[in-house]
């Protein structure tokens, strides 16, 4: 049974990222800063414009190349092996990320690690991973308890970025090689990148369908009458005996079957502008905070990027007791409103006690992505999961893509008037999802469920 769990592999995978994204910020920072001392005429503002400059280029091929693999891996997943859209990104972790240990130990220039991040694209990268991990948790997990299941995953997920974070920065301060900063930290994530393949090849096992739920139900009684799936059962029936009751049903279904997809766009464009909101404010954060007024060092870094994780202990705790008494929209509804109201908080930040009560404001800003998606699955065949939440994550990218473009930009406009102008418009831009979700849930209340 412990094999079957996911699990060990997202913590490791995760323990990885959270070093080595601390060590890819403070690297690409200090490249800048010396390349500041040598010129002696950069300004604060010119420094800031580079390093936005730098993540801006990275993370926009980091997000457009896995358009090319992302669905033929998942495709491959859903038809052969689910292993593959995990294993195949997690072993372009490991490799591409061995460029930042170069660039740190042999001086390679910093522009390297836009190879790395093409490569890593390549390979499928977060979108494939993410993708695989969700269609396994969806096939071990019955439909009452979807939600909770996908929030643990996020829960085991955040906690292990939670500790990395935490210590990533004392590791990157005081532990070094050839006295260069940071090699130890991106050897540390090799290490567990390395763990998680290794663990993913040879010790977890897929685990079976469970056998509960609507979808079960229709899949067992078209395979015991031998029906087509396009057709009812009850259709089948009715045109051996009235051909215009069936004419009805047929109608009927017909109807659903749009009703269906209206819903599943809602679900869609809902969770896609939360996700704008939320990926426009996390992209300029790590700028914000290495800048003035803030301007905060390794250490602090550190605990920024740990006090972020949190929040997925947090809205794990708020899935695990509201789920008891509250329907799935008005939990997505509780974590919109609890983002947009921390990073309203976040664009007046002067002072470091004003960065953490705006973070715990967003408590709960986790809940309303995995609980979308766990209404999602409810509504598609377990042989396409896979499929569905692959294009669910592109989506996600591409408007990442936009955002990402946008933000950065509007950041860099923002500097010499309000420089929390982002996350003011990010605190808009989710309130504005409430309004699909709310579509969603008042046409779910007014039909039976699909």
């Amino acid at each position: 049974m412990a094999r079957t769990w996911i699990e060990p592999v997202v913590v490791g995978a995760q323990m990885a990222s959270s070093f080595y994204d601390t060590g890819l910020l403070l690297v690409v920072k200090t490249h800048y800063n010396q390349s500041s001392l040598s010129s002696n005429s950069t300004s604060d503002d010119q420094l800031q414009n580079a390093i936005s400059n730098f993540y801006l280029i990275h993370n926009l091929i980091l997000s457009l190349t896995p358009f090319l693999s992302a669905y033929v891996l998942s495709n491959i997943g859903d038809k052969k092996n689910r292993k593959v859209p995990i294993c195949v990104p997690l072993l372009g972790y490991f490799v591409s990320r061995m460029f930042l240990l170069f660039v740190i130990l042999f001086n390679w220039p910093i522009e390297v690690m836009y190879g790395s991040a093409a490569l890593n694209g390549l390979t499928g990268f977060f979108t494939t991973y993410w993708a695989g991990v969700l269609a396994i948790a969806s096939l071990g997990s019955s439909e009452s308890k979807r939600s909770v299941r996908f929030i643990i995953i996020e829960l085991v997920y955040g906690a292990a970025g939670f500790v990395g974070s935490l210590v990533s920065g004392h590791i990157f301060k005081n532990f070094e090689i050839a006295n260069q900063k940071g090699s130890v930290l991106v050897i540390l994530s090799l290490c567990f990148y390395a763990f998680s393949l290794l663990y993913c090849l040879f010790i977890f096992k897929i685990p079976k369908i469970e056998g509960t739920g609507p979808e079960y139900s229709r899949q067992r009684l078209n395979s015991e009458t031998q029906i087509s799936p396009n057709v009812p059962t009850e259709t089948s029936t009715l045109l051996m005996k009235d051909p215009t009751e069936a004419s009805a049903v047929v109608e009927n279904s017909a109807t659903m079957t749009y009703f269906s997809k209206l819903f599943l766009f809602l679900l869609f464009f809902s969770g896609i502008l939360y996700n704008a909101a939320v990926s426009g404010a996390v992209d300029v954060l790590p700028f914000f905070i290495i800048n003035k007024p803030l301007n905060w060092g390794a250490v602090e870094v550190g605990y920024a990027n740990a006090a972020g994780y949190l929040i997925f202990v947090t809205s794990f705790l708020g899935v695990y007791f509201f789920s008891k008494c509250l329907p799935d929209f008005i939990m997505i509804g509780i974590g919109i409103l609890s983002f947009s109201l921390g990073i309203f908080i976040m664009g007046f930040v002067q002072w470091t006690f004003l960065f953490y009560i705006a973070r715990a404001v967003m408590m709960f800003s986790l809940i309303p992505l995995p609980t979308i998606r766990s209404v999602i699955s409810k509504q598609v065949r377990g042989t396409s999961y896979g499929k569905v939440f692959v294009v669910l994550q592109l989506s996600l990218s591409l408007t990442h893509v936009i955002t990402l473009i946008a933000f950065t930009k509007l950041y860099q406009a923002s500097l010499d008037w309000f420089r929390g102008f982002c996350f003011i418009l990010a605190s808009i831009i989710a309130l504005l999802s409430l309004i699909p979700i709310s579509i969603a849930a008042y046409m779910r209340r007014s039909r039976p469920p699909i």
